[in-house]
């Protein structure tokens, strides 16, 4: 993501098993914007957290066909699952 506060990127989740890729840029999208509208911020930093849910999104939709996975998700799966890119990405200064 670029904006006028610099850039941000954000891997993507690592999984042991991408089932179906199909859909997952689209899932990002439905998750960025979803998530800025449940918000209603556009700041730096919602624009950052809306690349994470995107990200978050996009990584139950690759782990099986089609929606299926996304017609089984939960929110507490959601949010945990957010909770471990805030873990894969933290780290300490020096």
């Amino acid at each position: 993501m670029f904006s006028e506060e610099g850039c941000f990127s954000a891997p993507a989740m690592p999984l042991e098993v991408v089932f179906d890729p199909t859909g997952a840029g689209d899932t990002f999208a439905g998750g960025f914007l979803g998530y800025l509208a449940s918000t209603g911020q556009t700041g730096d930093a919602a624009l950052r957290r809306a690349v994470v849910m995107g990200s978050t999104m996009a990584s139950f939709c690759v782990e099986a066909f089609s929606l299926d996975r996304l017609l089984k998700l939960t929110r507490p799966e959601i949010d945990a699952r957010y909770r471990e890119f805030e873990n894969l990405t933290r780290f300490e200064s020096l």
